[in-house]
């Protein structure tokens, strides 16, 4: 037996390869425990073959700051890179908007002799390091221009490593140029290193192979993730937004807006063609990390999301959540808070008096109360909300040239299906798919999804491209041989001359339709630059996502509200819902516009 587990802000959710599925309430304290409670509860009969995992222990310990002790090794006069950072500010008008404090802290960064030059060649040979403070838990190495050349990274963290210490180097982690974002994201690794390694390694017991799901959808295994955990910030949104793709291309519509709206946050991606769309760089908790993933966008919208008129009078939603301990006023577990769940089940959106997966009976009463002593009403929460997660589908839509009314919105997470129909309405977008088992489908992605493993390098050649396709042969080697059997694919990070920004597109063939996509023009005679090469090998999970079981659904027309085992889907008036002959997802579409394609 197979299974895939997601842990989320509220829920810790599992699919087995034979279809069952449970929910149980996820423990913030220890997220190990759920998932340990999870798997046991589906494997009775006997150990699982292997565990997926979905994870958001590496995103919480970031949020949170609750990583180890980590000295910065890096050049002389470049230990105020971290600090000293871009000159962009996080809020354009805010004078009191401050960035986060870097994660190493001026007393715990140590300069070494030595200097290559911009292109890779030796300046000045490498010194060995000092001794780093006592209190070290763990050191990150980043040297100029390492990216290019590695040989003065690799002989200082031979030297640290030898005296016993946990070394990430950024030749291992992120090598790539740009010294801030490449310090930061090496910084990451060692800081999130130790909890995300003691997490993992007390998983490993659960199954004979225990794999975790990356930021760019793919699984790699438990050892790898602990060395490099930078890689999981993403891991259950990813898993999601790789079915939710699937499901869309299954259902007719290979370009979407996948949304899934959890507990705590609502993630949204843009899909084309049926593929996800890639990131080179993510921001999480404000900190640019470059890692290979595929470009989701966050926003503190979900369930449990907390609504409170502020200071100014204004009604605010989020991004607090009330989590799964105690959780929304209707669980009945001791929250007193209004939340959207609540607004949801005043309105009407969800059924009272039956049980829900992992619930219980909700408490209309409960619910009514909390929103009365906040001095709010269920329909402007609901406003509110739904206004939130319009802007997040347009900033991958709009923001990207693309007109929401040709994609699907696809509905998942135990609260998208509740709100997509509206969030369609504000954008004109032409039909919601809620696929099969949309409730637990990132755990469901984390199952069938594929094991994965990406490269990226920096290219020194720029617009003289002599040499790239000898180069990208040998990045396909030593994709491919991390993963056996395995396809791989290239991609290159593209830009004009004199550009400081650059588009990751299949091929130079490929970047002048994307530009022009992307910025809504082509500059005339503009030469094209290369400025990193990518390898991402993959080979397909044994589970077909097409082979699962899935539930019986039937034709509605709203008002109406679907209930399912793992979600609720709410049809607002002028909408129905048919299911689709072959994927089995749910298609809401407007009264007489039809919807299948």
């Amino acid at each position: 037996m197979r299974v895939g587990v997601d842990t989320g802000g509220t829920f810790t959710d599992v699919v087995t390869d034979d279809g069952r599925i449970l929910k149980v309430p996820s423990t913030p304290v220890d997220p190990g425990d759920a998932v340990r409670v999870a798997v046991n509860a589906v494997s009775a009969t006997g150990r699982p073959e292997a565990v997926a995992h979905g994870t958001t222990v590496a995103t919480n310990a970031l949020l949170e700051r609750r990583g180890a002790t980590v000295t910065l090794v890096t050049n002389r006069g470049f230990s105020d890179v971290i600090e000293i950072a871009r000159q962009d500010r996080p809020s354009l008008y805010d004078h009191w908007a401050d960035r986060p404090e870097p994660l190493v802290d001026r007393l715990h960064r140590i300069e070494v002799e030595g200097r290559l030059g911009f292109d890779g060649r030796e300046l000045d040979p490498v010194a060995d390091p000092p001794e780093v403070p006592a209190d070290t838990e763990a050191v990150a190495v980043c040297l100029l221009h390492s990216d290019l050349n590695p040989d003065h990274e690799r002989s200082v963290a031979s030297v640290l490593a030898g005296r016993g210490l946990d070394v990430s180097t950024s030749v291992e982690v992120s090598p790539q140029f740009r010294e801030y974002e490449r310090t930061v994201t090496t910084v990451a690794n060692a800081y999130l290193r130790p909890t995300c390694r003691r997490y993992l390694e007390g998983l490993a017991d659960v199954a004979d192979e225990v794999v975790v799901m990356t930021s760019a959808g793919g699984l790699i295994p438990v050892a790898d993730g602990a060395d490099h955990p930078v890689k999981l910030l993403l891991s259950g949104p990813a898993g999601g937004v790789r079915a939710a793709a699937a499901a869309a291309v299954a259902s007719g519509w290979p370009d979407a807006v996948t949304f899934d709206m959890g507990g705590t946050s609502t993630d949204v991606c843009l899909v084309l063609g049926g593929h996800p769309e890639p990131a080179g760089e993510r921001t999480v908790a404000g900190f640019p990390i470059r890692m290979p993933s595929l470009d989701i966008h966050t926003i503190g919208a979900g369930g449990g999301s907390i609504a409170v008129v502020d200071a100014g009078g204004a009604l605010t939603v989020g991004p607090r959540s009330a989590g799964a301990v105690p959780g929304p006023a209707c669980y009945g577990r001791g929250g007193r808070a209004a939340t959207v769940t609540d607004a949801n089940l005043v309105a009407g959106h969800l059924p009272a008096g039956v049980e829900l997966a992992g619930i219980g009976v909700l408490d209309v009463e409960a619910a009514e109360r909390a929103l009365v002593e906040a001095g709010i009403s269920a329909d402007d929460v609901l406003a509110v909300v739904n206004a939130n997660m319009e802007e997040a589908v347009r900033a991958v839509t709009v923001a990207r040239g693309v007109d929401p009314a040709s994609v699907a919105l696809v509905a998942f997470g135990g609260a998208g299906p509740l709100h997509a129909c509206a969030v369609a309405d504000a954008l004109g977008m032409p039909a919601v798919v809620v696929p099969a088992r949309a409730g637990v489908l990132s755990a469901e992605g984390c199952l069938t999804a594929p094991r994965q493993h990406d490269l990226v390098q920096s290219w020194p050649g720029g617009a003289d491209h002599h040499g790239l396709d000898r180069a990208l042969v040998a990045l396909v080697a030593r994709a491919g041989a991390a993963v056996e059997g395995a396809a791989v694919t290239t991609s290159l990070d593209c830009r004009y001359v004199g550009q400081s920004h650059e588009i990751t597109v299949g091929s130079l063939d490929d970047f002048p339709r994307a530009h022009r996509t992307r910025n809504g023009y082509v500059p005339d005679g503009a030469e094209i630059e290369v400025v990193a090469l990518r390898a991402s090998a993959r080979r397909a999970s044994p589970t077909n996502i097409a082979a699962l079981p899935r539930p019986v659904r039937a034709a509605v027309v709203g008002p109406a509200v679907v209930a399912e085992d793992d979600c609720t889907i709410w049809v607002p008036d002028g909408w129905r819902a048919d299911p689709h002959p072959t994927s089995g997802a749910l298609v809401l579409t407007r009264v007489g516009t039809g919807g299948r394609r």
